[in-house]
């Protein structure tokens, strides 16, 4: 019994969070004040299972709820992202975008709102959740040699790959039932989703798949290697840290959205069709870019209304998942 207690005081745990990876539960360590019996295996394994837990379900549950929240402008602002659509669709300027859907009525201008917002609380929850757990199973391996913002980078694009294999049934259903096109022969959403499943998974939900993945892994790994070092520096300035992690989550998003918009507009002309003839992926990128006339200018058309809802819903998001964080922590 001595033996015992004298062990246990010669043992000391401590939990110490790397400033590299703030608000992360990944380094938690074991460290002795004094002697340690060695030989023992099953200590090690628990030391190992303390210092790196597999799953934080809280990162889950504060990356659905964040995103859950910042709902509320991507439902007001649906509007202003259909009339985007058409213009990346359609190649139209902004008054005759706003005069088509005038034109259809309010009854269907929130056709199609049901699976973004379904969509968007999924995503959150999967995002954060999932690149935090992979944070978790890298941190053992590469926390010492690979700095703190490329890991959060790389565990980012594992989770943006995840995503797309998730989330591409949604987004290619969102795209056809926003087509106006679409609405005659495919009145409501029973007949969109039987007509995706007759044409088979690369044809039907599966459409520009390959478009899809690269533009969120490529998002991914940057708002994750990103925000990190953005909200130090601009925390730096003053700022409080939920104002800090908001402008962080807009800049962030501002350059992501600036530079894989093409990749939108490619994913929407994809998927906005049903039947007729199907092309392949570049057949599709010079058919995009014939048609804007072989002008960036054209290609990034609607891209200011874009990246303004994006900025807005990234900073909330940013903001909650934080302050949620840190709470927690």
């Amino acid at each position: 019994m001595s033996l015992l207690l004298s062990i246990i005081n010669n043992e000391r745990w401590e939990i110490i969070t790397d400033s590299r990876f703030p608000f992360s539960a990944c380094t938690a360590r074991h460290q002795p004040s004094g002697s340690r019996m060695t030989g023992s295996p099953e200590l090690t394994q628990d030391e190992e299972d303390l210092r790196y837990p597999v799953v934080r379900f809280q990162s889950y549950l504060h990356g659905g709820t964040s995103s859950l929240l910042s709902t509320l402008p991507t439902l007001i602002a649906f509007p202003v992202y259909k009339t985007v659509f058409r213009q990346q669709i359609h190649n139209t300027a902004l008054h005759r975008a706003v005069g088509q859907l005038y034109k259809e009525g309010p009854v269907k201008l929130y056709r199609g709102v049901a699976p973004p917002l379904l969509m968007r609380t999924l995503n959150g929850t999967l995002l954060f959740g999932l690149q935090d757990t992979l944070h978790c199973q890298l941190s053992p391996s590469f926390q010492h040699v690979v700095p703190g913002s490329a890991l959060s980078a790389l565990a980012g694009c594992g989770a943006g790959m995840v995503e797309a294999v998730v989330f591409t049934p949604f987004e290619r259903v969102q795209n056809v039932l926003q087509n106006g096109q679409n609405d005659r022969h495919l009145p409501t959403l029973k007949s969109v989703l039987v007509r995706l499943k007759s044409q088979g998974l690369a044809l039907g939900y599966y459409r520009a798949f390959l478009p899809i993945t690269a533009r969120n892994t490529l998002g991914s790994s940057l708002y994750f290697g990103l925000k990190g070092p953005v909200c130090d520096a601009v925390s730096g300035q003053g700022l409080s840290p939920v104002a800090s992690s908001f402008v962080s989550g807009t800049l962030t998003s501002m350059a992501i959205s600036l530079t894989l918009y093409p990749l939108s507009v490619l994913v929407s002309n994809m998927q906005a069709q049903v039947g007729g003839e199907v092309k392949g992926l570049m057949a599709c990128c010079r058919m995009l870019w014939k048609s804007r006339q072989k002008s960036v200018v054209l290609l990034y058309r609607g891209g200011s209304l874009v990246i303004l809802r994006s900025c807005i819903t990234w900073g909330i998001t940013t903001a909650i998942y934080d302050r949620q964080e840190k709470r927690s922590s």
